[in-house]
């Protein structure tokens, strides 16, 4: 029977690149993000999952809300691995000029968000005897920057929760993987944390020779779910190789 991982955040970045990566390993994706006509774009493009063949299944979902995630839950006949993908900055402020919507909404979508989903779709991640948790956090789950406070809060609540399920689940057939990317150029990531300023997100990347990218992220999460079932891969740090520590980034100056 192919197995079922859902992804949530699957409408763009390293999302969508998951749910391709997986497809083409065999999974039946269902691909969840609230923007569904992203999603529709996706599956035409990747090929909507037929009868117990891999492929994409769209479903709209918004991981801060409880009803959302339900439904998702309520629609799943099983559920093997589980991406929780859905995250995201905004801001670059110190804190004394932090803006606490922008900090709760970065907690409700990083932390809560992967907490709700995880929660609902457990009992079926145990049932399928081998399921796989991946937490997307960040190099910033672990290393805080100026300007860096909510977004690295966040991430380093949601390694915490990866690191908590793992000790709660011991013992259970489910595995706990954390993948922590550093510098990754996607084609929103930054955007949205700079509220659509696009030169100040193309200057993030600036001078950098070869950042991440969303396929680069992908590779890696598609090899950790796809180890023996007796192998966790308890946290993977992937960086670019121009990028030696979060604040160590080697770039290239021309003219």
């Amino acid at each position: 029977m192919t197995k079922t991982a859902v992804v949530t955040g699957a409408s763009s970045g390293i999302g969508a690149a998951t749910a391709r990566r997986l497809v083409a390993e065999g999974y039946h994706v269902v691909a969840a993000a609230r923007r569904r006509d992203r999603l529709d774009r996706l599956a035409a493009e990747v090929g909507l999952a037929k009868d117990d063949g891999p492929g994409i299944t769209p479903v709209t979902l918004d991981v801060t809300s409880q009803e959302s995630v339900d439904a998702l839950a309520a629609s799943l006949a099983r559920c093997d691995v589980l991406v929780n993908n859905a995250g995201g900055a905004i801001g670059l402020e110190p804190v004394a000029e932090a803006d606490p919507a922008d900090w709760q909404r970065m907690y409700e979508v990083n932390v809560l968000g992967s907490m709700r989903v995880t929660k609902a779709l457990l009992p079926r991640l145990i049932a399928s005897g081998d399921g796989v948790i991946v937490m997307l956090t960040s190099t910033a789950g672990f290393v805080v920057y100026e300007g860096g406070g909510g977004y690295t809060a966040a991430k380093h609540g949601q390694s915490a929760l990866a690191e908590t399920l793992r000790l709660e689940l011991c013992g259970e057939p489910v595995r706990v993987v954390e993948v922590a990317p550093g510098m990754v150029k996607t084609e929103e990531f930054s955007l949205v944390r700079f509220r659509g300023d696009a030169e100040r997100a193309e200057n993030v990347y600036k001078g950098v020779p070869d950042p991440l990218t969303a396929d680069d992220v992908a590779d890696a999460i598609a090899w950790c779910v796809t180890r023996p079932a007796h192998v966790n891969i308890d946290r993977l740090v992937i960086r670019p190789r121009a990028q030696a520590a979060q604040h160590k980034v080697h770039r290239v100056t021309t003219g």
